[in-house]
């Protein structure tokens, strides 16, 4: 019995040792990395893909808007980070750039569905919509009557057989697409478009290049302001939610967005931009202005005298705009109370410097500018010899005067910090200014100043060039 017993034992031992050693052999899974709201805050920035369309980002008149920018930008500054936007029209790569932590959130007009909740994790609803079928009305329909009208339209889904409907590749319009040709007992024609978004299928429709399409409702009730001879009165689905959505492992930034959407959801805050967007008539004048991105990258009137002066010191023109806006909102005739004027708000005695005068035209004016920004560069050059680096320096000498970037320099310089690099080094110092412990020491050389408003500049003109880059070609 005793043998027995110890064979056993033996017999145990042997095959914990085999699953030991088994387990040993095996390669360690290593925890997929998690990106959260504490590494959001870390690094300052919040990374953002939307999607570009006449509702949720573009650019009119020099200006970034749109719904979806607009909450992005008050997420941004409840969370007190930076943001960041990346345009993506592709759902399938946003979806991507998602799960590759490319970026933190998608902030798009989000269909909540079974399939997409395996991939992301949804934020409450931010409203409802469902979806309509977009078709053309006939010749002559603003003198028909309604009854006579809609002898000329699909009104039933069931007269959806046979026809042939152009939607977004891989969206939930395919799939709602395939389950009614299967509830009405016939054959959708669905032709999956690659490289074309909502609104271009719409504008299809309303040419007639292509007979039918699909949208949202909000979508297609702003677009028919655009476009007043399509028809968007029959739907082809029931209400379905919309949302935002984050990394499924992204838990506290999940449920700090949630807080922050019950807030906002319910104010007048949110209730202005929906309708700003929405439902604003002066949606459709907007959509008209050639100064409306959509409609073939326009900035601003003065676009060719920018570009022309802005290669003279190799600068991108989206840059040296994005610049003009910040000094002027391209405005040619305003004054600041310091008795800077024009396109470039140059003071007198550096316009007259620089070749310009009260009564100079805009392009003169911004000739002026260009050669004050190429003289700032020129003193900077050999001082900070990264171009990319000294477009920083060069933003904040323009804006506060070079006198005051050279005292902050040199306070860099003394503390042990870099002198040649902006962000956390010359800009903490040029930002600390008026503080005596800084502005009274022997090295500075020209006083104090409010040198917050010189970062902030240099900060603003840079965050509008890059939605510029992201738009503008």
């Amino acid at each position: 019995m005793s043998k027995r017993k110890n064979w056993l034992g033996i017999t145990v031992w042997m095959i914990l040792i085999v699953v030991g050693l088994s387990s040993c052999n095996k390669p360690k899974v290593e925890p997929e990395p998690v990106y959260d709201l504490a590494e959001i805050r870390s690094k300052g920035k919040l990374v953002a893909v939307t999607d570009y369309n006449s509702s949720s980002y573009f650019i009119y008149n020099g200006t970034p808007m749109g719904y979806q920018y607009d909450m992005l930008q008050k997420l941004s500054r409840y969370l007190g980070v930076e943001l960041e936007i990346v345009v993506e029209n592709d759902l399938n790569k946003a979806i991507e750039k998602l799960q590759n932590n490319e970026c933190d959130i998608l902030a798009m007009g989000l269909t909540i569905t079974q399939q997409r909740q395996k991939e992301l994790a949804f934020t409450i609803p931010m409203g409802q919509t469902h979806q309509v079928l977009v078709q053309r009305k006939p010749k002559n329909w603003q003198v028909m009557a309604n009854y006579t009208l809609d002898n000329f339209l699909l009104k039933n889904q069931l007269d959806l057989a046979g026809k042939t409907i152009h939607v977004i590749n891989n969206s939930v319009y395919v799939q709602r697409l395939m389950h009614l040709s299967d509830e009405i007992g016939d054959t959708i024609h669905i032709v999956e478009e690659q490289d074309a978004d909502v609104e271009q299928l719409i504008q299809k429709v309303s040419k007639g290049e292509i007979e039918f399409t699909v949208a949202d409702e909000n979508v297609a009730l702003l677009n028919q302001t655009y476009y007043p001879n399509i028809d968007i009165s029959t739907p082809i689905s029931f209400p379905q939610n919309q949302a935002w959505a984050v990394n499924k492992n992204a838990t506290e930034l999940l449920k700090t967005v949630n807080g922050w959407l019950r807030m906002v959801l319910p104010s007048d805050y949110h209730a202005v931009i929906y309708n700003k967007y929405y439902n604003d008539p002066k949606a459709a004048k907007r959509s008209q202005s050639p100064y409306f991105s959509l409609n073939g990258g326009k900035i601003s009137v003065y676009d060719k005298y920018i570009q022309k002066y802005s290669s003279q010191i190799g600068w991108d023109w989206r840059l040296l705009a994005s610049m003009i806006y910040q000094e002027s909102r391209f405005n040619p005739k305003v004054e600041s109370w310091a008795g800077a004027y024009g396109l470039m708000q140059l003071m007198p005695n550096t316009a007259e410097r620089f070749g310009a005068s009260t009564k100079s035209s805009p392009e003169t004016n911004i000739k002026a500018g260009v050669r004050f920004i190429q003289w700032l560069d020129n003193q900077l050059a050999d001082s900070v010899p990264d171009a990319n680096e000294r477009v920083k320096f060069v933003l904040a000498a323009y804006n506060i005067g070079l006198g005051h970037v050279m005292d902050a320099r040199r306070l860099a310089q003394a503390n042990g910090r870099n002198p040649n690099v902006w962000e956390g080094q010359v800009g903490y110092f040029l930002k600390n200014k008026h503080n005596p412990k800084y502005f009274s020491r022997e090295l500075v050389k020209f006083g104090t100043c409010r040198g917050e408003l010189a970062c902030d500049y240099v900060d603003d003109v840079l965050r509008r060039y890059q939605v510029y880059q992201s738009i503008i070609e």
